[in-house]
């Protein structure tokens, strides 16, 4: 057989194998067959309920072509409302999790415990909201008139922190009270029953205030943006070790999402979508009414100086409550390029600015 006619039946030969090669990624690793996101999703009668970022990517449709294109799809994964952290954080550790928007706490406590993530993309200058309510009725005005009494805080969760900062700034710890370990949902039926004299809690307080059932005297508001908690990206370590150009596909997409949403003139469509998961209209615009940070920063991608110092403070507060046995390096964690090139892909790099962090008066 001469050479020409063997490099045809060669040729050939690829050709009809090719549909049976796996897809490659640029490092030459097989590509997964699909990536799953976790995190501001629920199901409502079999049906699908996405909200934040991951709405607007779902709806923009742009990952799922980019990675169908590729042979990749892409599958979200819910997780209940009272046990995101966990639920996400069991995700990440089985493998049964690539991404995921949630909290910092949590993400804290799997970093510690041996199971490493990367933060792809920071969300905004901290948008979680801490609140301390009491029963309408009582004279309370400060956590000092709470001294001696019964208070309310879902323990392990991020609205902890802000709660144990507030004490510090007092001079107050627990034992100055009588503490008791409920949910949000067991604490809001505490303080309109008047069983509690105050709780600690996210934006749930303003439902109480809407019910007439409770009083807010103090909120993470009050507080430099530091306070609030935070919802990030985060990737398993191991998928963007192995799938650098894949992360950076989804960071893209997030981004793109996040560059949509801080636009004004999608600001009713992003209230809506933050329904999703069975929220009040009247909650989400009254948690969206703070404008010590702009609509536009509420989305900004940029690791500005609150990101690192909100995270150190979060595993130092960890460590501390002996959450963590050993702590978390901020300076690994953190994975800054598929931000910055997926603004210079999208060219939006001057659409945020750096913003300083700005202390305001604690209490």
């Amino acid at each position: 057989m001469d050479a020409n006619r063997r490099h045809a039946l060669h040729a050939g030969a690829a050709a009809l194998l090719g549909g049976f090669m796996p897809t490659l990624s640029a490092q030459g690793t097989r590509l997964p067959k699909a990536i799953r996101i976790a995190g501001g999703a629920s199901y409502d009668n079999g049906k699908l309920r996405l909200s934040g970022l991951g709405h607007v990517v779902a709806e923009q449709g742009w990952l799922a072509k980019q990675l169908a294109a590729r042979g990749v799809g892409l599958e979200w994964f819910s997780t209940a409302h009272s046990a995101t952290g966990p639920m996400i954080n069991e995700g990440f550790a089985n493998g049964s999790v690539d991404f995921a928007g949630y909290g910092d706490l949590p993400s804290a406590i799997l970093n510690a415990g041996g199971v490493e993530t990367r933060l792809v993309m920071p969300h905004g200058l901290g948008t979680g909201e801490g609140f301390l309510v009491v029963p309408i009725d009582s004279p309370a005005r400060s956590i000092n008139d709470l001294k001696g009494k019964k208070l309310a805080i879902h323990r392990g969760r991020p609205w902890e922190m802000p709660l144990v900062r507030l004490l510090h700034s007092q001079g107050l710890k627990y034992s100055d009270f009588k503490l008791f370990n409920i949910n949000p949902e067991a604490g809001m039926a505490a303080i309109a029953s008047r069983k509690m004299d105050a709780m600690f809690t996210t934006t749930s307080a303003y439902l109480l205030e809407d019910r007439k059932v409770g009083r807010i005297i103090w909120s993470t508001l009050d507080a430099d943006p530091g306070w609030k908690t935070r919802t990030d990206f985060f990737v398993a370590r191991s998928f963007v070790d192995r799938w650098p150009d894949l992360t950076q596909t989804v960071v893209t997409a997030y981004v793109k999402a996040a560059h949509w949403a801080s636009r004004a003139e999608n600001e009713e469509a992003m209230i809506r979508v933050a329904t999703n998961n069975g929220t009040p209209e009247s909650v989400v615009r009254r948690s969206y009414a703070d404008r010590r940070v702009d609509w536009k920063n509420r989305w900004s991608v940029l690791y500005n100086e609150v990101v690192p110092d909100h995270y150190r403070r979060t595993v130092a507060f960890a460590l501390e409550q002996k959450l963590i046995s050993r702590p978390v390096d901020v300076n690994t964690w953190f994975d800054r390029r598929f931000t910055q090139a997926a603004l210079k892909e999208l060219q939006i790099e001057g659409w945020w600015e750096p913003v300083p962090l700005v202390r305001h008066k604690a209490a």
